[in-house]
């Protein structure tokens, strides 16, 4: 890596999970568009077909002439190859497969517990997490040996799950996870901002928000436009739009499996005076089954959607039939901003620019000072040359602190669990989790999902788990 006339040269980037169909472009499209930084993005996967694929798919794009920025794509056959030596680590995987993803989703349904995604909270967020850790653990300790002094960017989830297992087993990891749920709803700001104070052409970026909580059960306790306080624009909003709901021209939530209106967003708002700062979608999973998705019509009544596995899996599909496309030179990816930042906080830490952003990484300066020191919070940092500088966010209100703070012990268990092969440690963390117990389920019917959730996923948990050996990963 070399500075040069305000430029990064010969930045190497590690990316772990580099055949992603996803993920991977959006990361070439903004490194494409980013004159200040060129070098050589290693693409690792576990399916080596799709890295070379992507390799493929990256190099075109870097060649066209409208590429500013230029990289070189290559695969790595090994972990330790890719890492050796670099100076950023990205991390994008899907732990298992999607069949596994329908387990984790919609096996609880049986017992009357539906869930929008099952990536974070909830039965499916926890038994992802199963399968997410005993990986986190092998990157720790390959980023220790071969990457110790790179950043980690981590965008896998569960979030916090993944980013406290790069902790656990390397302390001294520069990691921190990044999710653009924050910038949703400061998109919705703007657009309730417009609508309320007859503005128009506002720019989502100056939406300035102190951010606290855990991810996808973030909020906001103050929020501001260019010195317009956005807390009474909002609730005068909510009040006049609460019933219906909002609605994009864009993002009509009956036709898309992401969009909601936002009416959880609102409702929480009303029942607790903050403002909720993610999906409809994530933010219900972490309230109880009672509220938000006790059944399939209720989640209608509320206006979001529960994402099935099979449009997943569809949606896969097309993703595919893309690559193929990207790769023959039918296709190229479209040179537009993903809206992720990324790229942004790389440079930052490049020392090019200094960037606040919100950032999830472990509470031990105290950003959230009624939150345990060892969870896993999401709040604002300046990004700068070599170092992230925790905001100070201050304390949750105590009621928003009592629902949070069931999942950051959640955390505490499956992050034990994963490591010990303990079964019965994942039974007391979905008889604690609010989607189960809201839902009045008795030890015994927990204790057989659980059981038969950890069958179905068995193919992708350490040997402990078939054994009962109880013996750390």
């Amino acid at each position: 890596m070399e500075y040069r006339n305000d430029k990064v040269e010969g930045l190497q980037i590690a990316y772990i999970g580099g055949g992603s169909r996803g993920w991977a472009w959006g990361l070439m499209a903004d490194l494409a568009m980013e004159q200040k930084l060129s070098g050589t993005v290693r693409l690792y996967d576990i399916d080596e077909k799709a890295a070379e694929c992507n390799a493929v798919i990256g190099n075109r794009l870097s060649e066209r002439k409208e590429a500013v920025g230029k990289w070189e794509y290559k695969v790595s056959g090994t972990l330790q190859e890719a890492l050796a030596g670099a100076d950023f680590v990205v991390i994008s995987i899907l732990p298992g497969t999607f069949d596994e993803m329908d387990s984790d989703v919609h096996l609880p349904e049986r017992l009357g517990i539906y869930q929008s995604v099952g990536d974070t909270a909830g039965p499916g967020g926890m038994m992802r997490a199963l399968r997410t850790i005993p990986m986190f653990v092998a990157f720790a300790q390959a980023i220790r040996d071969y990457a110790p002094k790179a950043w980690v960017i981590n965008y896998t989830n569960p979030m916090s799950l993944c980013v406290k297992t790069l902790y656990h087993v390397f302390p001294e990891i520069k990691a921190f996870g990044c999710c653009h749920e924050v910038f949703g709803t400061q998109k919705f700001l703007r657009d309730v901002c417009e609508a309320e104070c007859g503005l128009t052409g506002l720019d989502w970026h100056e939406v300035e928000v102190n951010v606290l909580g855990i991810n996808h059960f973030t909020w906001f306790s103050s929020a501001s436009y260019r010195g317009i306080d956005l807390f009474p624009v909002y609730a005068k909003y909510v009040e006049s739009h609460y019933e219906e709901g909002y609605e994009h021209p864009d993002d009509n939530w009956m036709n898309s499996t992401f969009a909601c209106a936002h009416r959880v967003k609102m409702d929480l708002f009303r029942r607790y005076g903050y403002i909720a700062a993610a999906g409809d979608r994530h933010l219900a999973e972490f309230m109880p089954s009672g509220e938000y998705l006790k059944d399939p019509e209720t989640v209608k009544g509320w206006k979001f959607g529960l994402t099935t596995v099979d449009w997943r899996k569809e949606d896969l599909k097309k993703r595919l039939g893309r690559s193929a496309r990207l790769v023959r030179g039918e296709e190229d990816i479209e040179l537009k901003p993903t809206g992720e930042e990324g790229i942004l906080l790389i440079k930052a830490l490049l020392g090019l620019g200094r960037v606040v952003s919100n950032v999830n990484i472990p509470n031990t300066s105290g950003q959230i000072p009624n939150l345990p020191s060892s969870a896993i919070v999401e709040t604002n940092a300046l990004f700068e040359r070599d170092q992230i500088l925790p905001v100070m966010a201050g304390e949750l209100l105590e009621d928003i602190r009592e629902l949070i703070l069931p999942h950051v012990e959640n955390h505490e268990r499956i992050l034990k669990a994963a490591l010990l092969c303990d079964e019965e440690m994942v039974v007391e963390a979905f008889r604690r989790d609010p989607l189960v117990r809201g839902n009045n389920c008795s030890g015994p019917e927990v204790r057989e999902l659980v059981h038969h959730m950890i069958a179905n996923t068995k193919a992708y948990l350490p040997e402990g788990w078939n054994t009962g050996s109880g013996k750390s990963v």
